[in-house]
């Protein structure tokens, strides 16, 4: 008997089995898996089995893509490193956070930690009973002091938001493992091509993929990596809560790991000529970026980061408080005034209003932000085109 055309129009023969290997990432854009039988479907969900029944679950896809950022970020480290791939980076991190924390737990935290992950602790996780100390954690003593018997997470920035501030990794991973805390870091801001936290002692590393990984402004995602017994209880949590990276984006974050060492060499190269200039510019009272030799994180950047990457982000404060940071904003021709970073265009934003806007000015001045600082995200440009932007912006202050 044959089938009629509405049944002909929805089961049609099945894709070709590859024998090869392609040198694209195949994009499985289906929600939903077939099964061979009843009984495979059910070792699957059980865990009996391997494989894939529903991509809010797993995808192909996007386990590529988790895969190939773990081979990255787990360079050096003794043991296996796995990821868990998500839809956002803040969704990577507040499923971290959740699967690591409880009622009544406790968490450490930078001063100048992302406004997004400032917002999470502070009007999310404290609903539920999470408490958190916001430290300097450039002073080891304030660290372990903040440390309580119901602490359960250190959590650090490789590269502070947006002072550029450099963590010590190797001692706060040392009094992570004194307390028996789970230690992570957002890594965003520096990628695998700068720094890899596991290698000095980071128990989960987290990025915002929608930057220097995805890189071309282009795709939304996140990820998380670290030891498969940690990554099991994330995958519960990011499971449950349902923030899944799609596999469209999965397949253009994969894409951008391919050139992210070249890109973000040149990223870091530029940065770094932009970063000089703004420090001999008279109408600029602050710059920072650790590869300046008056950064105060210098030698620690030199120690940790590879060679001659100190990150792409430079952060300026010319006179005049917040009116002045937005009109030096405004008055950029070539930076564009955007948001996001990375990007193979340089942008621009005023800190106080954006990234840091959950923040009163007593939390920006506690964290050592001046309400008129203007974060830079050097792109692609030729960094003397950008310095002549930003001169031009400054004299007209």
């Amino acid at each position: 008997m044959t089938p009629g055309e509405h049944t002909r129009a929805v089961h049609t023969p099945d894709p070709p089995r590859l024998e090869q290997t392609p040198l694209g990432l195949p994009v499985h854009r289906s929600a939903a898996f077939r099964f061979s039988s009843a009984q495979e479907y059910a070792d699957l969900l059980s865990g009996a089995q391997k494989g894939y029944s529903y991509s809010r679950v797993d995808n192909p896809t996007t386990d590529a893509f988790a895969q190939a950022v773990a081979a990255l970020e787990g360079v050096g480290v003794d043991g296996e490193v796995v990821a868990q791939p998500f839809a956002s980076g803040m969704a990577a991190i507040s499923t971290v956070l959740m699967a690591l924390t409880h009622a009544g737990a406790h968490v450490v935290v930078p001063r100048e930690v992302y406004g997004g992950t400032y917002g999470l602790l502070t009007t999310v996780l404290d609903r539920f009973g999470v408490t958190t100390s916001f430290v300097d954690m450039t002073d080891l003593d304030a660290v372990r002091a903040a440390v309580r018997p119901e602490t359960t997470v250190l959590y650090a920035e490789t590269l502070a938001n947006p002072t550029m501030t450099v963590a010590d990794l190797p001692g706060l991973s040392a009094i992570s493992r004194e307390a028996g805390l789970t230690f992570v870091v957002d890594s965003t801001f520096a990628s695998p091509a700068v720094c890899r936290p596991l290698e000095h002692g980071a128990d989960v590393v987290v990025h915002s993929a929608t930057k220097y990984i995805g890189g071309h402004s282009d795709s939304t995602g996140g990820v998380a990596v670290g030891s498969p017994e940690l990554m099991t209880r994330v995958r519960r949590a990011r499971i449950d809560l349902g923030g899944m990276l799609a596999p469209d984006e999965a397949f253009l974050l994969h894409r951008g790991l391919a050139t992210l060492p070249l890109r973000v060499a040149r990223h870091c190269a530029s940065a770094l000529v932009v970063a000089a200039a703004m420090d001999e510019h008279p109408g600029v009272l602050r710059v920072d970026h650790p590869g300046l030799p008056s950064h105060r994180d210098h030698d620690l950047a030199r120690k940790l980061f590879d060679e001659g990457r100190y990150g792409a982000i430079v952060t300026i404060t010319p006179p005049g408080g917040r009116a002045a940071g937005l009109a030096l904003c405004d008055r950029l021709r070539l930076i564009a005034v955007a948001t996001s970073l990375a990007g193979t265009h340089s942008k621009v934003s005023h800190v106080a209003t954006t990234t840091h806007r959950q923040l009163d000015d007593d939390a920006l001045a506690a964290a050592g932000i001046d309400p008129a600082a203007v974060r830079i995200s050097v792109g692609l440009e030729d960094p003397e085109d950008l310095v002549a932007d930003l001169e031009q912006a400054l004299d007209g202050l």
